[in-house]
């Protein structure tokens, strides 16, 4: 059974049982801070188990792409030299949000494996959680398991949690036993580690939640999370050992063998380019791109694993962009958005493969080098740093080298070298567990604004500094929370409404709106009177703003259209910013955008306004929306339901979009790029007005354009004319001076050489002039020195706000008795300054010019006594 067909079969057996098919979300975790990439089936519901998000459906199925290459769960160093280990995979689930429980969630795994993929049932082995007298109960009671095939293990084995915080509970596993013929023992024996007894399906029976200090509380609804590895039970269908053995793998270790004319398809080597492919690609679909920091430093290190071992099977130049073709023949069918993106994914691939060629092969002389002269079997931290710092090393790329060898690395050392040098730690921080403080209020905010800018609410509650108060009296600030609210809460990058909160005689400035939960948190101060829980209140949202940020959100998705469509559809948002003022939006793209790109995006988000068509809005399902062409934005988790937001001729933008927009595209006015940047490896910066902030930008660009105008006695549409032929006379002149300021200092040169004395046959001269740069101050010493031979020179220019330039010239037959650095600092030193050179060359600084006289006599007692 093909690897597609296991898992087609998995969700169609779960959707006949009632269970919702949920898409694979992305490996970039939304909104959650806790987590550097999605390493399990049950991340997308982890606000359901939390009891956060609601959901129309209480049974889920999915078949979830999952990365496990950093943080808590890393099997990277693993990768290719075990039979199951993956930096990329996809976790087929099933999953109950409080309604069935353990009974249920058994009985279905138990009936696909042995009824729907007839696996004996001789051949399969259970664990529960020490003290699950339920579970155990469930399996031999019920299901018929042979108590001498359970085994009870402890919290090691069999209880899960998803990281260091969130969703947790005991687990029930389900293994595979191989045979007699493989070397191992059941779960829970010494031989639990060997091949024999495969873990296929992990039942997880969710109770609780655990906070960041380790403390578990009951989750609102006991639910059920199951995992089963795609792979995994790809290779027992498909009757083989490996993981690497099933169909997609080989398909991928033939096309990495014929890259790199390797004919052992058991090849280690070839095993990790198959796996790193996978993540690699998936990884860069969902927006991450090579970087020194956080995600992008952890895709870095798997491209550059990959790399170094096709540099192993003797590979020269770029191969691994080259896999890319073949992942998609394999995978393209179950994620199109590996066809689509084929090009740029492997653009990200090629750029990271020639910048880590560079320094592979110098790393690589360092790395031999140091393990020749090893006197024991560890290479020392400094090494291992130097390789990751200069190089580009990573540490586990260099761990992976060293173990080839039968050698170790001084992490110990390394992670001190590393203290000194923080940039990638900074990233790997942000990745910790985190808590908040929230407001202990039940019940949700409902937004009314999209049908208005007033409403009537009730008071649900007061607080001050993070706590739940009865009164908020004149002048106080704190948070006001409704049962219904015209105020948009701050979200999806666009800022929360302002605006005034009215009792009969008290009223609330209103300074920033944000969600928490279903809640929303009205920030501000009492203007005057008092507020208490349970006041009818009516909420007055300030219209100009509230317009204005319309106008500017709807702007940005425009110009995310215009950039998908002008550079290609591996943009993705990054981030945005939306307010009254004017848009920001960070984007996927490895380049800048040429000036003649950015045009025909302003000119092609413009035909868009003043097309004038209809901004609509639609509530769809999401998996609906999804399939219609709705875009969903980087990083943004979505309800079940959501508003699904059209504009521009001919579907020019279709997104799904909780925030508040224009009614047509004509009501933006004029879309005006301000700026494009880079702000990170991969990351762009695109900043715009829209509007009136559009119309100001372009109102006060036409009065610079009148002044400039005016300053060249033109019309505006000369303006330009004049500036080019004013730069071009300038430019001339500039050269002319140049000319001028050598041909002064030639002439000043022949005068001053007439002043040079002689000590001992040498020529010494040291002078002050007025007014000569440093680049002709050089020539000028040079001169002198040309004319006078043997010689020493010191010639100082005073400059305009007291600043002095000194150069300083020693012929080269003196360099042995006199340094040029030695000699400009005498002077130096004495005015304030410092400076260095050649042995023959030197110039320096000062300000001191009340000084300088008398620093160059003591300068020329100096020199002569050195000379004598």
């Amino acid at each position: 059974m093909k690897t597609s067909e296991i898992r087609r079969k998995f969700l169609d057996f779960f959707v006949q049982n009632e269970h919702q098919e949920v898409s694979s979300s992305s490996l970039v975790p939304g909104n959650d801070p806790t987590l550097l990439f999605t390493n399990a089936g049950m991340v997308p519901f982890k606000d359901v188990f939390l009891g956060d998000e609601q959901r129309n459906y209480t049974r889920a199925t999915s078949s979830q792409r999952c990365v496990r290459a950093g943080g808590k769960h890393n099997d990277l160093e693993n990768v290719g030299y075990t039979a199951r280990h993956h930096t990329f995979f996809e976790m087929l689930g099933n999953f109950s949000f409080g309604d069935y429980f353990k009974r249920e969630a058994i009985r279905f795994a138990w009936t696909f494996l042995t009824e729907e993929l007839n696996l004996p049932k001789e051949k399969l082995w259970i664990t529960v959680f020490l003290d699950d007298d339920e579970a155990a109960d469930i399996w031999i009671n019920e299901i018929g398991i042979d108590p001498a095939r359970l085994s009870r293990l402890g919290e090691k084995d069999n209880f899960w949690s998803m990281g260091d915080t969130g969703p947790c509970g005991p687990c029930s596993e389900i293994f595979y036993d191989h045979g007699e013929h493989v070397p191992g023992g059941p779960p829970g024996s010494e031989g639990e580690d060997l091949d024999r007894y495969i873990e296929i399906w992990n039942i997880v029976f969710m109770q609780f939640n655990q906070d960041a200090n380790g403390v578990r509380t009951p989750l609102p609804k006991p639910s059920v999370d199951t995992g089963m590895g795609v792979e995994r039970i790809a290779a027992i269908m498909q009757g083989v050992h490996s993981n690497y053995e099933i169909d997609i793998f080989q398909h991928l270790i033939k096309a990495a063998a014929t890259l790199c004319g390797s004919t052992d398809l058991e090849n280690k080597s070839l095993r990790v380019i198959a796996d790193h492919i996978r993540s690699c690609s998936f990884l860069i679909t969902d927006g991450v791109v090579p970087s020194n920091e956080g995600r992008g430093y952890v895709l870095r290190r798997i491209i550059r694993r990959a790399v170094r071992h096709g540099n192993k099977l003797g590979v020269q130049g770029a191969f691994f962009n080259q896999l890319v073709s073949a992942l998609g023949e394999v995978m393209g069918d179950a994620y199109p958005e590996l066809i689509e993106l084929k090009a740029h994914i492997e653009k990200v691939l090629l750029l990271e493969e020639e910048q880590f060629a560079k320094t592979l092969v110098n790393g690589m002389k360092i790395l031999e080098g140091a393990i020749e002269s090893l006197e024991g079997d560890i290479i020392d931290g400094e090494t291992v740093f130097k390789l990751y710092d200069t190089y580009g090393f990573p540490l586990d790329l260099t761990a992976d080298i060293a173990r080839e060898r039968d050698l170790n690395i001084d992490e110990a050392g390394f992670d001190v070298a590393m203290q000194k040098q923080k940039e990638t730690a900074k990233a790997a921080g942000k990745f910790s567990a985190v808590s908040s403080q929230k407001l202990d209020i039940a019940g949700a905010t409902e937004f009314t604004g999209y049908d208005g800018l007033s409403n009537q609410a009730l008071v649900t509650g007061l607080a001050v500094d993070g706590e739940l108060v009865e009164k908020l009296n004149e002048g106080q600030s704190g948070v006001i929370v409704l049962d219904q609210t015209a105020f948009y809460a701050e979200s999806g990058g666009q800022a929360g409404d302002k605006g005034q909160i009215i009792s009969k005689s008290s009223v609330f400035e209103v300074e920033d709106c944000i969600k928490q939960g279903e809640l929303h948190l009205h920030f501000g101060q009492v203007v005057s009177g008092e507020f208490n829980a349970s006041d009818r209140v009516n909420c007055n949202v300030y219209s100009s703003k509230r317009q204005a940020t319309a106008l500017h959100h709807s702007a940005t998705h425009l110009l995310h259209a215009a950039l998908r469509k002008v550079l290609g559809a591996h943009v993705q948002q990054k981030g945005s910013l939306v307010n009254e003022h004017r848009l920001r939006f960070d984007f996927s793209h490895l380049e800048a955008i040429t000036p003649e790109e950015l045009q025909k995006i302003e000119d092609m988000v413009n035909e868009q306004v003043l097309a004038n068509t209809e901004i609509s809005t639609q509530i769809m399902d999401i998996e609906a929306a999804k399939e219609s062409g709705a875009m969903a934005l980087f990083g943004e988790k979505y309800a079940d339901d959501v508003r699904v937001l059209n504009m521009g001729v001919n579907d020019f933008s279709v997104e799904l979009c909780g925030g508040i927009h224009a009614k047509r595209t004509g009501d933006i006015g004029l879309i005006s790029i301000i700026s494009e940047s880079g702000i990170a490896a991969g990351v762009r910066r695109l900043e715009a007005v829209a509007g009136k902030a559009a119309m100001k930008k372009v109102q006060r660009s036409e009065a610079d354009l009148s002044k400039i105008a005016s300053i060249f006695k033109a019309s505006n549409e000369e303006a330009l004319n004049k500036v080019e032929q004013s730069q071009a006379k300038q430019k001339q002149l500039e050269k002319e001076i140049e000319r001028l300021k050598s041909k002064l200092a030639s002439s000043a040169g022949s005068d001053m050489a007439s002043q040079a004395e002689k000590v001992g046959g040498v020529s010494i001269l040291l002078a002050k002039v007025e007014g000569i740069d440093s680049k002709a101050l050089r020539e000028l010493v040079d001169q002198l020195k040309n004319k006078l031979g043997k010689s020493c020179v010191v010639v100082a220019s005073v400059m305009a706000e007291d600043k002095i330039q000194i150069c300083a010239g020693v012929s080269k037959d003196l360099i042995g008795q006199v340094k040029a650095g030695e000699l400009v600092n005498q002077v130096a030193t004495k005015v304030g300054g410092k400076g260095g050179g050649k042995p023959d060359l030197a110039m320096a600084g000062g300000s001191n010019v009340e000084a300088l006289s008398n620093a160059l006599e003591d300068a020329k007692s100096w020199l002569v006594q050195t000379l004598s």
